[in-house]
Order: C-alpha cells, then sequence, then structure tokens
C-alpha cells in the first residue's frame, strides 16, 4: 500500500448557514433537509452518514476550483453544525465503502489522467494503483450514481 489521506471538507465556509431560517438559506441556494433514511444523506465534512432526523445543509459546491477543463461543482450534503474535518490515514471511511464510486486521478495542473469505477469496499486497491502512476497529484471519488462530490484523496 503506498498510504493515501482522506479528508472531510473543511466546515467553516459552511458554518455562516448553520441556524439560518429556510428563506434565508433558499437566498443562497441552499436547502435544508430533515434525514429520512440511513445510508442516504453522507456529510462531507464528517465523511459519515447522518442518522434519522438530523439536519442536513444541501448545497452547490466548488470541489475543484482549478483554472483548468475539469474545473468542478456539484451538490452536497453537510451535516448543520459539523464543526470538525474528518481525517483517514490508511482506512476507507464506511460512508464511502458502501457505496460505488468513480474514482477521479488529476496531475498538479488538475487535468484527469485516469478514472474508473469501483465499490467502495475495494477503493484501497484503486488508490494504490492511481498512486503507483508519479504524475497523479490527488484523486477526487464521487458516488456513481449522482456524481456528487465524497471526498478528496491525496498521498500519505
Amino acid at each position: 500500500m503506498s498510504g493515501f489521506v482522506i479528508r472531510g471538507l473543511d466546515p467553516a465556509p459552511f458554518v455562516e448557514l448553520y441556524g439560518l431560517s429556510d428563506t434565508s438559506l433558499a437566498e443562497r441556494g441552499v436547502v435544508r433537509m430533515q434525514v429520512d433514511a440511513k445510508p442516504g444523506f453522507p456529510c462531507r465534512v464528517s465523511l459519515e452518514d447522518a442518522g434519522i432526523g438530523e439536519t442536513m445543509l444541501l448545497l452547490n459546491h466548488e470541489h475543484l476550483p482549478v483554472e483548468a477543463p475539469y474545473r468542478q461543482r456539484h451538490a452536497i450534503f453537510i451535516r448543520e453544525g459539523a464543526t470538525e474535518a474528518a481525517l483517514f490515514e490508511d482506512e476507507v471511511p464506511a460512508q464511502l465503502a458502501i457505496r460505488t464510486l468513480s474514482l477521479r486521478a488529476y496531475d498538479s495542473n488538475g487535468m484527469m489522467t485516469d478514472a474508473d469505477l469501483v465499490e467502495g469496499c475495494e477503493l484501497a486497491t484503486l488508490i494504490d494503483r492511481f498512486f503507483a502512476d508519479p504524475s497523479v497529484a490527488y484523486l477526487h471519488a464521487h458516488n456513481a450514481k449522482r456524481g456528487c462530490f465524497a471526498a478528496r484523496i491525496d498521498r500519505g
């Protein structure tokens, strides 16, 4: 294994949304939702599926802010009140392990160099394969069905 780190998103940009009224959130293009199924509402900060009854914020997030053709943004869920980004070293969080993922490899210029589909329980093997290429700077995992950004993966 080459060693890898999977991090949740920094919660700082989302804190200003916590506790806003539904009207104020709507003005920002954000929707507050009550979790009614688990799994189904994966928080991108904690890298956990929220529990039934919890409050999530659904918003658009630019997860690949590069000046390149692969610049990307998509809908993500954030657990309302999340304050600490998850950190997994050489371990795949359960939230990713139970899903079919699209793993995308990028070089230091933000250009995609490779991509493949993988069952989350096999993610570590594909991470190792992609990081065997020295031109790969980082990876992005996306939920294969809806295409949502799931997590960034860096070398350990």
